[in-house]
């Protein structure tokens, strides 16, 4: 098992400003060998349900996705930005195709039982969910598969999954076949030691180190979910994990890009 496989996810803030967004579909489309791209919506549902009077709901800064606000983020993930993604980077000479999880039945979900919060048509995914054949198809083929935020249960009901949960899971269903980076990309530049200095990435992180810089309050709030999920997916057999800035995705070969999450 010696081919790479890129699974790169592009948080909101990149969908959400279409210079930036353009900069990296271009350095995306220019990474060499085998890709997937999985992206959100950032704050595009939440505008366009304003203007149809919908009122975006939250709690702790999770989406509640009631009926109205499916359709919404179905249209919008779906339909709108992940054709835009895809219309992009086909730009830059980049053969995407863009998918859903319904698409080719390649990722299902059960929806979220309801508990102390109701966060209504959510998806979560079980392990084995993920079609790893149907994918690796379509890559041998030469596709790049774009996948937005939107899955399914296998009994026709949509449901909205959360992006970062998406990318892990297709990196370890793919890990078995390839030898798999997944990367994260956002508005900083990796792990900061110091959160007021944006050039204090730090390089690699190994499980052990990990306990400690959250012990020190390195690493804190956001980052600890984030980081936890990285060395799960580790875990179960992707290679590394890299966060970083997605201006700097063509620094990602020569592994100077953010920070590095390995085993």
């Amino acid at each position: 098992m010696s081919k790479r496989l890129f699974v790169i996810k592009i948080g909101g803030n990149i969908i959400d400003h279409p210079e930036g967004l353009n900069r990296f579909l271009e350095r995306f489309a220019s990474l060499r060998g085998d890709k997937i791209l999985v992206h959100g919506g950032g704050k595009i549902a939440t505008r366009m349900a304003a203007d149809l009077g919908i009122e975006a709901k939250l709690v702790a800064g999770r989406r509640i996705t009631d009926e109205p606000m499916l359709r919404i983020v179905t249209m919008v993930y779906a339909g709108l930005t992940n054709k835009q993604v895809v219309a992009g980077l086909q730009a830059y000479g980049c053969n995407a195709i863009g998918l859903s999880g319904a698409d080719g039945n390649s990722i299902r979900v059960v929806k979220r039982p309801v508990n102390e919060i109701d966060y209504g048509f959510v998806g979560d995914i079980l392990p084995g969910s993920v079609d790893a054949d149907a994918i690796a198809a379509l890559l041998d083929i030469g596709f790049v598969p774009v996948f937005s935020a939107i899955t399914h249960d296998g009994h026709g009901q949509l449901l909205n999954t959360n992006a970062d949960t998406i990318a892990s899971a297709v990196a370890v269903a793919l890990s078995s076949r390839y030898r798999t980076s997944l990367v994260y990309c956002f508005e900083k530049r990796g792990v900061l030691r110091d959160v007021n200095d944006e050039y204090s990435a730090i390089a690699e992180i190994r499980a052990g180190e990990f306990e400690d810089l959250k012990a020190s309050g390195i690493v804190a709030d956001g980052m600890v979910p984030k980081l936890h999920n990285a060395f799960d997916a580790i875990a179960k057999g992707v290679d590394e994990v890299c966060i970083g800035h997605a201006d700097d995705l063509h620094l990602l070969r020569d592994q100077q890009f953010g920070t590095r999450m390995i085993r």
